[in-house]
């Protein structure tokens, strides 16, 4: 996500609001990778980026669950003040994903708002919005529950177990390496990629081995979801793992490499992202907008422009949240330099 912990598309795996690993299919070997265009800094388009927000409110009603889940998490990872209310109203949201969703976004944000409706959810019918509603609630500064996240680690469901894992990951405790070294051996690979990457945001390396383990997978979507996780500390050590994946069989995983280097401060997925951004694949598409957004070069305006107008919304609503992460300023490092 930006570079915070829930990222579109991704983030929610375990939580209801993506599909299952994909099935392995042949892939076609990709042309190499060309080096970014030398990057000329452009002024950021404030009516471009007024139609961001304008995707946010627009979508925050949507039928679809699962993009109830994006707007949540876009709009609160690039505008916290404007996302107050979508974040609130998404607490009691008829479906889990949803609540689970706004759960983490009111406990990211601190939002202090949504403190009395997150005790009332304490006892959710559903285990993984009472993960969301725990980390929320620490993070709020009330801990007299949290220690009922052992128990949904402890749950029969895989996705709870997950869940619970990634929530965890999220609060940055210490005190949590113990519980989540254990998940590490679970016998669902979700809830262990799901523990590595919680270990990884501690600093621990078992985390970042296990991580760089499912990102050589046999499947797609397990390499997506490391690759992403592998750059969420900021090491810079992992940029070169990051750099052999742009050329992968799988558009997917290169934009997953592409994002995880711009927010790692490189331009170097710029070949990768942009012809993606006409791909046929709505997937890609949206894909290759987070990869822009974590690149952050203003001149990435002109492609991200035609993505807002796309015909798919959950394409709208990455574009959207990539326009506002845009820098005007030079990149930190720009492959073209």
């Amino acid at each position: 996500m930006t570079r915070k912990a829930i990222g579109l598309i991704l983030t929610f795996v375990l939580a209801g609001c993506a599909s299952s690993r994909s099935d392995v299919k042949t892939p076609i070997p990709p042309p190499p990778v060309a080096r970014a265009p030398r990057y000329l800094p452009e002024p950021l388009d404030s009516g471009l980026r007024t139609k961001a927000r304008d995707i946010f409110i627009a979508e925050a009603g949507a039928t679809d669950p699962f993009l109830r889940c994006n707007v949540i998490e876009a709009a609160s990872n690039v505008d916290p003040t404007d996302a107050a209310a979508i974040v609130l109203k998404g607490l009691s949201d008829k479906q889990a994903s949803v609540r689970f969703a706004a759960a983490v976004a009111a406990g990211q944000m601190k939002l202090v708002d949504a403190y009395e409706p997150l005790l009332a959810m304490a006892n959710d019918p559903n285990q993984q919005v009472q993960a969301g509603v725990l980390f929320a609630l620490h993070r709020l500064g009330d801990t007299r529950l949290s220690h009922d996240l052992e128990r949904l680690a402890g749950s029969p469901d895989p996705h709870v177990r997950g869940t619970t894992a990634f929530v965890v990951g999220l609060l940055r405790e210490p005190s949590a390496t113990k519980m989540l070294t254990t998940l590490l051996s679970d016998r669902s690979a979700g809830v262990r990629i799901q523990a590595a990457e919680a270990l990884w945001r501690l600093g621990n390396e078992r985390g970042l081995k296990d991580l760089v383990a499912f990102s050589i997978s046999g499947y797609p979507d397990d390499q997506i979801i490391a690759l992403q996780a592998i750059a969420e500390t900021g090491d810079q050590r992992v940029v070169q793992h990051l750099r052999g994946q742009l050329d992968n069989d799988y558009t997917e995983v290169s934009l997953a490499a592409a994002r995880g280097l711009g927010e790692l401060g490189s331009d170097e997925g710029w070949n990768v992202a942009v012809p993606a951004a006409r791909s046929k694949d709505p997937r890609q598409r949206s894909l290759a907008a987070l990869a822009m957004g974590a690149i952050g070069r203003s001149d990435l305006q002109q492609y991200l422009k035609d993505l807002l107008a796309d015909q798919e919304p959950g394409v709208r609503i990455s574009a959207a949240t990539a326009i506002l992460q845009l820098r005007g300023s030079a990149m930190a490092r720009s492959s073209a330099e």
